[in-house]
């Protein structure tokens, strides 16, 4: 827990605190108590104390997401968008009443809001509605009485009155967006793991925590596949340069800060790490495919091509005299070869792929990282398909079949 010190932008007494906490922290009474813990620590503490929470539990269980979407299917398989969007908010909204429940048998006074009563205005993009304003002021008074505000996550309020959902990581988006606009202390993301890894547990054994990361390079680890933390909370964290805490429900979790590296008490041993590697991960079921080009008309047979898929998602992009790789995810190569049937181009398509990748702030400027990579997967006899790269980024594609000893020796040779 971070301590209640004052930033200059709270007044005094009104150190605001949000936590979310993930579905699978709800889904038991025990887990709910161990929420309440943290909450309790929290209001300990001196802060003022807004929940945000997921719907219970995963597929299969009662109130989870997939399991409102099948119930609504057994009727008919066609859903309208509006009302897919008000049968989704169901779940998030049985927890808060629940939490509410929860505390209230420890006498700790406080009332659930629904993402639309929290103050957040959406869009009508149902699914993966935009948030364009949030006005904190009914939660803000609620926290000034003295409660604690459990908000239902992933959803807000359209202007016609909608109810919507904010997409994939909604719930996250909700926490960082209360947090920004209520000027909070600090957004606490509660979830089934003690914080972000260097590697993905399930792949590498010695995967460690990562005390710190910043918000580029966390950002980056989500759109990359870790799955922690969705990078548009991020975003929203950062712009308001509002830090996150991503821990376990454990008292004694470990956990990752995810800042700056400008707003620690001690900026300058950020500036000392020596390793320019932060975390390894990985996006697996890719397919690459391989284009061959006339030289004398290269540029006009990219431009082509690309325009074809314009609105297909590619990755690993490389351009030859004599050739264009790129990869998609399996699902939508065949909707790619399909696009591209009216060029009468050349086409090589490979399943089985996988991307891998090195991410770090300090790799920004740093020579011989590309070198290192290389040289850990030649040692494994992993062939490189295809690369790509950005200041904190470097990708490559391989077999899919040598991901796993890929990711360990990354993991390795960089010493994580």
């Amino acid at each position: 827990m971070m301590a209640p010190v004052a930033t200059g932008r709270e007044s005094a007494g009104d150190l605001i605190l949000v936590q979310k906490f993930g579905g699978t922290c709800l889904d038991t009474r025990e887990k709910r108590q161990l929420a309440c813990d943290r909450i309790q620590e929290a209001l300990d503490k001196g802060y003022r104390v807004l929940a945000v929470v997921s719907a219970m539990g995963r597929r299969g269980e009662p109130y989870a997401t997939d399991t409102l979407i099948a119930l609504a299917k057994s009727i008919s398989k066609e859903i309208a968008p509006r009302e897919l969007d008000l049968l989704l908010s169901c779940g998030e909204i049985i927890s808060a009443v629940l939490m509410v429940q929860e505390l209230k048998t420890r006498d700790i006074p406080a009332l659930a809001l629904s993402g639309g009563q929290a103050g957040i205005v959406t869009d009508t993009n149902f699914g993966d509605a935009g948030i364009i304003a949030v006005d904190p002021s009914h939660p803000r008074r609620h926290l000034e009485e003295g409660k604690v505000v459990v908000v239902a996550g992933f959803q807000g309020m359209a202007k016609s009155g909608d109810i919507t959902t904010l997409g994939r990581g909604g719930s996250d988006t909700t926490a960082a967006a209360l947090g920004s606009a209520l000027l909070a202390r600090c957004v606490e993301i509660y979830t089934d793991v003690e914080g972000i890894m260097t590697a993905d547990p399930k792949m590498v054994r010695s995967a460690k925590t990562i005390p710190f990361v910043t918000y580029d390079e966390v950002i980056h680890l989500a759109m990359e596949g870790a799955k922690v933390i969705h990078p548009r909370a991020v975003q929203i964290a950062s712009r308001a340069q509002i830090p996150i805490k991503v821990r376990s429900l454990a008292p004694d979790s470990k956990a990752t800060i995810i800042g700056s590296g400008e707003d620690r008490e001690t900026p300058w041993l950020f500036l000392r790490n020596d390793n320019p590697v932060t975390g390894i991960t990985y996006v697996p079921g890719l397919a690459q495919l391989v284009i061959r080009l006339c030289p004398k008309d290269q540029m006009a047979q990219v431009t082509g091509i690309l325009q074809c898929l314009a609105d297909v998602s590619i990755d690993v992009i490389n351009v030859f005299p004599d050739r264009l790789s790129f990869a998609v995810p399996e699902a939508l190569a065949e909707e790619a070869v399909l696009r591209l049937a009216d060029l009468d181009v050349s086409l090589d398509i490979q399943a089985g792929r996988a991307k891998v990748t090195v991410i770090g702030h300090g790799m920004h400027g740093r020579a011989g990282v590309m070198n290192n990579v290389a040289a850990a997967l030649a040692r494994e006899n992993i062939r490189i398909l295809g690369s790509s790269d950005s200041n904190i980024t470097i990708s490559c594609l391989i077999e899919e079949g040598c991901l796993h000893k890929a990711v360990n020796a990354l993991h390795d040779a960089f010493g994580l």
